[in-house]
């Protein structure tokens, strides 16, 4: 595009330096500009998934005293999914 357009405030730096090379490097329209954005976002999420699992570890005690798995394991795999869907979608 020919204008530099402003990646959303909430993203992470890192995924907001990336938000702003895609559009850069293709010309998208309004509505690929929202489903970059839902990846950045996803890609946000899984990170923050991700740095939390290796804080507390994939498992978390039960009242009973046994284990489950910790409920950041499906939102890594599930931001994880979403963005692959969301990059396919975008054909980047």
């Amino acid at each position: 595009m020919s204008k530099r357009l402003r990646a959303p405030r909430h993203l992470r730096p890192e995924t907001a330096r990336w938000w702003r090379q895609v559009n850069e490097d293709y010309a998208l329209e309004p509505h690929h500009i929202r489903l970059l954005t839902l990846a950045a976002e996803a890609y946000d999420r899984c990170a923050e998934a991700r740095e939390q699992l290796e804080k507390d570890g994939l498992t978390v005690p039960t009242g009973s005293g046994g284990l489950k798995p910790h409920p950041c394991v499906a939102i890594e795999r599930d931001a994880r999914i979403a963005f692959a869907r969301l990059i396919r979608e975008l054909d980047l």
